[in-house]
């Protein structure tokens, strides 16, 4: 448990009400009408109406304020599959190699993209603020594309990363072997997933990566993971219709638009959460990030606790007042708290990588 990140320990008796400034009320009433004009009754997507709500930023060669600049990478484009890679500029370089953090945008598996302006946004932050040079997924959607494609993505970015390396537009050095997995909501699933493939195909000798290539897995960062089951959790059903965003009417439209045909939440791509979790020798460490105003909670604090039983590294964060996409929001400052979670969890890996050599 991170120190002072809250105990995490029992439910209060009654939902609390999220206290958020108005910018915000008002940011999450948009997210909510677009959302709920675009997902249709038949489990398709109306993007033409969506995009209307959806901002698209540009990625840009000249340095920002802050001196990060960014690139747009092609991976495979009869699949439309891509990356922008967001990196410091020269003259806000370190001497030191940074790590790599591959970060899997949220969306419900079903909407936004690695250009939508929140997320060009929040790279950018974690360039500047981690240290590193961040490389932001665009995998391909639901339901046109369901699971497992967007893991399947996310596996072929790291196989592009490991043979390939980063663009030449990339001015600083960087360590390949202490690239990090990242992700929210279902970008934190897909982050989970894809971790799992490529350490199950690394044990197999069977990654396609070859042996002189530095690229290797350092960890992963968990942000309010999109996980789930048919069960109904104490929190599902305490905080549904009480708090922003995630509500189980919601969920089940996501479940249904992303997982395989005829599958239900107990699918392994949802419920990651019980003793059946299937996870490789070489997992990595992870940090799980969890909201005390999120009614995924339960199912985050389970999947947590199979990590451990399992003998593997995690480090759980919790800030209880925060709600699912709180990241979104920088005037929130559990926003700024988790950056420095972060901050702290990568360091912490490099300085362990570092004894052990």
């Amino acid at each position: 448990m991170e120190p002072g990140a809250g105990t995490g320990e029992g439910a209060p008796s009654a939902p609390r009400r999220a206290a958020l400034p108005w910018k915000v009320r008002l940011m999450l009433f948009a997210l909510n009408v677009a959302a709920g004009l675009s997902m249709r009754r038949d489990g398709t997507i109306n993007r033409s109406v969506f995009s209307l709500f959806d901002r698209r930023a540009r990625a840009s060669a000249r340095p920002d304020v802050h001196g990060v600049r960014s690139a747009d990478v092609e991976v495979d484009a009869s699949r439309g599959l891509w990356g922008r890679v967001f990196s410091p500029s020269e003259a806000a370089s370190s001497a030191s190699p940074l790590p790599v953090v591959v970060y899997f945008h949220g969306g419900a598996f079903a909407l936004l993209s690695a250009a939508s302006v929140p997320y060009d946004a929040m790279c950018r932050l974690f360039c500047r603020e981690l240290g590193a040079v961040v490389v932001s997924v665009d995998y391909r959607l639901a339901p046109e594309h369901r699971c497992p494609a967007a893991y399947e993505d996310g596996v072929d970015i790291l196989r592009y990363l490991a043979n390939a390396g980063l663009p030449d537009g990339v001015a600083v050095p960087v360590d390949l072997s202490r690239c990090f997995l990242a992700g929210d909501s279902a970008g934190a699933n897909i982050a989970h997933h894809v971790a799992q493939r490529w350490t199950t195909a690394c044990v197999a000798s069977s990654s396609s990566v070859p042996r002189s290539s530095p690229f290797r897995l350092a960890g992963v960062v968990l942000v309010q993971p999109y996980l789930g089951g048919e069960e109904r959790t104490d929190a599902e059903v305490r905080l549904d219709g009480k708090v922003p965003v995630v509500t189980v009417r919601g969920s089940d439209w996501m479940w249904r638009a992303f997982l395989p045909e005829g599958a239900d939440r107990n699918h392994p791509a949802a419920h990651v959460t019980d003793e059946n979790a299937d996870l490789a020798d070489g997992f990595p460490p992870a940090m799980v990030v969890i909201g005390g105003l999120d009614p995924l909670q339960d199912w985050q604090r389970r999947y947590a606790d199979v990590l451990r039983r399992k003998g593997k590294a995690v480090r759980v964060v919790e800030f209880p007042e925060a709600i699912h996409t709180f990241f979104f929001f920088p005037e929130l400052p559990d926003c700024a708290r988790l950056v420095e979670a972060m901050k702290a969890f990568i360091d912490d890996s490099n300085a362990s990588s570092d004894s052990a050599a």
